[in-house]
């Protein structure tokens, strides 16, 4: 489905953005994994390698246009194109929203919502100039989104708003990208199993309070999203653009 492909992943050094990039790997692509967390990606890179893998870590804030821009950058000069990028980077804070800190907000709405729209727009511009692939794809672009961009709760409301945001981000560049053969798509997760949920998930009354609204009454494992990850990124999903 996606061998030899070259993905970008941002937030990659854990959560979700790990699993997909171990996901890639074990279907035959070749993972750029970027983070603030050095550390802890390089350390992701190397289990990767370790696993018969092809990837590097390159360091990136998704808030700055000049860090996304050398991100892309770096990918290009090492594997010669980029196939797929997937904005996963995010963060939560939670807080009454009476008492939320502006400081606070601009955090969570730079990184979930400024950084998702500067990953995808300098993804498709990369994406633009490149030759398309057999099936006419010049590449894909897939928006880590939440289901909270249609549910709210209060307690996260900048996470909340963010994902939203998102959710229209991904109709907008996929409207405009579709005539170049980029497509791109947002993957919405309920509670998925991952130090994020964990935050929101605190004490056992509020891990209670998402399961009884969680039909399978368990959260999800990040392999299952970052398998969902692997269709969109191929071409399973030729005639999806848009969506989440």
């Amino acid at each position: 489905m996606i061998e030899n492909k070259v993905a970008v992943i941002t937030g990659a050094s854990s959560g979700i953005g790990y699993a997909c990039a171990e996901r890639f790997i074990n279907e035959g692509a070749k993972v750029v994994l970027s983070d603030v967390a050095d550390d802890q990606g390089e350390a992701a890179a190397a289990r990767l390698r370790d696993q018969g893998g092809d990837a590097i870590y390159v360091r990136c804030d998704v808030r700055s246009k000049a860090e996304v821009e050398a991100l892309f950058d770096a990918a290009i000069e090492k594997y010669g194109r980029v196939d797929t990028a997937i904005a996963n980077a995010g963060i939560v804070h939670a807080c009454d929203v009476l008492e939320l800190a502006e400081e606070d907000y601009d955090n969570v709405i730079a990184i979930n919502l400024k950084g998702v729209f500067l990953t995808g727009q300098i993804a498709a511009q990369r994406m633009i100039k490149q030759e398309p692939d057999a099936d006419g794809s010049r590449g894909t672009i897939i928006n880590m989104s939440s289901l909270n961009g249609l549910l709210a709760i209060p307690a996260i409301a900048p996470y909340v708003i963010a994902k939203g945001g998102v959710n229209q981000w991904t109709k907008v560049l996929g409207i405009r990208m579709a005539p170049e053969g980029v497509r791109v798509n947002g993957i919405g997760p309920g509670s998925i199993a991952t130090e994020m949920f964990n935050k929101v998930a605190d004490n056992p009354q509020k891990y209670q309070e998402i399961m009884s609204r969680t039909p399978m009454l368990r959260p999800g494992d990040p392999d299952e999203v970052a398998k969902l990850a692997v269709f969109l990124a191929s071409d399973y999903s030729s005639y999806i653009t848009g969506e989440t």
